[in-house]
């Protein structure tokens, strides 16, 4: 290979590894062209999977900072599961391919950055999905906001039960104060009956 496709092949790998949110290295010794089309197909949507060259591989995985993912891994005939998708259901169509078929090997990859070990990647592929988790994490959300709706709508019903108590004893009060009037203005005529009474005393003698 030419320097300049070496170089060109390298940077294409090492965009890949930056731009996928994991990469599982695989080997395929065995399997025929039909079995290979098959995994790509089941990866479809989520990763897509290429042959690739070790000693490119190992070059392009320094360029982008995760060499330490496949330390010792490089031999063999190699390809990788580049995931844009959901890394877990990646995990899950290799795992269940390679039940499928022994002749896949999991041999180890990385995810944001972080190497993965074959049974870390195993235990990535028995993982609830993204689509699972986000239903469970809506419902919840769905079950605080009702308790949240309760624990806001009680304070605002027993202040309208306190409001409408305090606006009953004030008509309560209002409806009984001309009666009360009523009742104090009679007490102000013996006073003046008393008084008239005296004066008139006063007068006879």
């Amino acid at each position: 290979m030419a320097n300049a496709q070496k170089s060109a092949a390298i940077a294409e790998l090492a965009e890949k590894f930056r731009g996928s949110s994991a990469a599982v290295l695989t080997e395929y010794r065995g399997l025929t062209v039909a079995q290979l089309a098959e995994l790509r197909t089941n990866l479809r949507g989520n990763a897509t999977y290429s042959v690739v060259k070790n000693t490119l591989t190992e070059l392009a995985a320094k360029e982008a900072g995760v060499e330490s993912a496949f330390d010792g891994q490089l031999v063999g005939p190699n390809a990788i599961a580049f995931v844009e998708g959901d890394p877990v259901e990646a995990a899950k169509a290799l795992r269940n391919f390679a039940k499928d078929n022994p002749l896949l090997v999991i041999k180890g990859g990385v995810l944001d950055g972080n190497p993965l070990t074959a049974e870390e990647i195993e235990k990535l592929a028995k993982l609830e999905s993204r689509e699972v988790l986000l239903a469970k994490l809506a419902g919840a959300m769905k079950a605080q906001l009702t308790q949240a709706a309760y624990l806001f709508n009680a304070p605002l019903s027993q202040t309208a039960r306190v409001i409408d108590a305090l606006r009953a004893k004030v008509e309560e009060q209002g409806d009984n104060a001309p009666a009360a009037e009523a009742e104090e203005a009679p007490a102000e005529a013996p006073a003046a009956e008393a008084t008239e009474t005296v004066a008139e005393g006063g007068d006879e003698s």
